[in-house]
C-alpha cells in the first residue's frame, strides 16, 4: 500500500500551513487597492487557489472587510446530469472538471447576488460522493464586500478546430479517438463561460513551474482530502493521474496565455513559493 505523504498547503512560510502572511497580504492589499468587489485567482490545479482565498478571507475579516470565498467547483453540474452528458453526448462528460460540467447560469446568479450585496444561498459540491449537496444544505450568506473567486481556468480562450486535431495524452488518444468530449468541452468555453468571466473585476494568475508538476500537487490535494475525511475513499494515485488529464488540454492551452489575459502574474516554484 502506497503510503500517503504528510500535506500542509503550499506557502513559503514553514512555521505555518497557507502561504506567507506577508505574500497573503500584499494579495489583499492589490484586490482593495483597485477597489474590487470580485477578485479572481487561477492556476493550475494543486496551486493553493483555495489555500489563499480562505487566508485572504481570514485577513480581510481582520481588517473589518466582509469577504466570502467561492469557487468555480462549488458549481459542477450534479452527478445526474454529468451522467446524461454521458449518455447523449460522450462518456466522459460524465466526469466533472473541464469545461462544460459546470452550471454557469447558476454560479452568474450567486455572483450577481453577492455582488449587489443580496442574501443567497451558496451552493456546495461534495468531492468524495461527487454530487451536490441538496439545496437546503446551502449555507445562506447576506452578500459580502469582496468575494475571493477561484478555480483554475478562468479567462482561458477556447482553441481553434485545428487546435484539438491531435491528443494531448492517453485519456484523449484512446477515449477520445474522433475528438467529440474536447470539441464539446472547447465549444462550451468558447460559448458558456464568458458571461461569468466578464463578472471578475481582477484577475490574479499564480503560475506554477509547469503542466507536468499538476499530478504530483494534485495527489497532495487529494492525500489531504482523505486526511479530513478518513472514513471515506477518496481517489487512489491512479485514479488521480487519470483524473488530471482531463484538465491537461487546457491547462496547456492557458499556461502559456494567462500572464497576458490576467491582471497580475506571480510565479510559484515547485513548492509553491512565490518567485517574483
Amino acid at each position: 500500500m502506497t503510503a500517503r505523504p504528510q500535506i500542509t498547503a503550499p506557502g513559503a512560510d514553514p512555521r505555518s500551513p497557507g502561504y506567507a502572511p506577508a505574500f497573503v497580504a500584499d494579495v489583499l492589499d492589490d484586490a482593495l487597492a483597485h477597489d474590487c468587489r470580485v477578485y479572481s485567482i487561477t492556476g493550475l490545479q494543486g496551486t493553493g487557489k483555495s489555500t489563499i482565498a480562505a487566508q485572504l478571507v481570514a485577513l480581510a475579516r481582520e481588517r473589518g472587510v466582509r469577504a466570502m470565498a467561492l469557487s468555480i467547483d462549488d458549481f459542477y453540474l450534479d452527478h445526474d446530469a454529468r451522467v446524461r452528458l454521458g449518455h447523449e453526448v460522450h462518456p466522459l462528460l460524465a466526469t466533472r472538471g473541464p469545461p462544460g460540467s459546470h452550471d454557469v447560469a447558476l454560479a452568474c446568479e450567486v455572483v450577481d447576488a453577492l455582488r449587489e450585496g443580496r442574501g443567497t444561498r451558496l451552493p456546495r459540491f461534495d468531492k468524495i460522493a461527487d454530487r451536490r449537496l441538496p439545496r437546503a444544505e446551502w449555507p445562506v450568506v447576506d452578500g459580502a464586500e469582496l468575494v475571493l473567486f477561484e478555480g483554475w481556468f478562468q479567462k482561458v480562450p477556447a482553441q481553434s478546430p485545428e487546435a484539438l486535431a491531435d491528443p494531448v495524452n492517453a485519456l484523449e488518444r484512446d477515449e477520445d479517438p474522433d475528438g467529440i468530449w474536447r470539441a464539446y468541452c472547447n465549444d462550451s468555453l468558447a460559448r458558456d463561460y464568458a458571461p461569468l468571466w466578464s463578472r471578475l473585476d481582477r484577475l490574479l494568475f499564480l503560475q506554477g513551474p509547469g503542466v507536468d508538476q499538476v499530478p504530483e500537487w494534485r495527489w497532495q490535494q487529494e492525500c489531504t482530502l482523505q486526511a479530513a475525511h478518513p472514513d471515506r475513499a477518496a481517489m487512489t494515485r491512479p485514479q488521480v493521474l487519470r483524473f488530471v488529464q482531463f484538465f491537461e488540454r487546457v491547462s496547456r492551452h492557458g499556461w502559456p496565455l494567462l500572464p497576458e489575459i490576467a491582471d497580475r502574474t506571480v510565479r510559484l516554484d515547485a513548492s509553491r513559493r512565490p518567485i517574483d
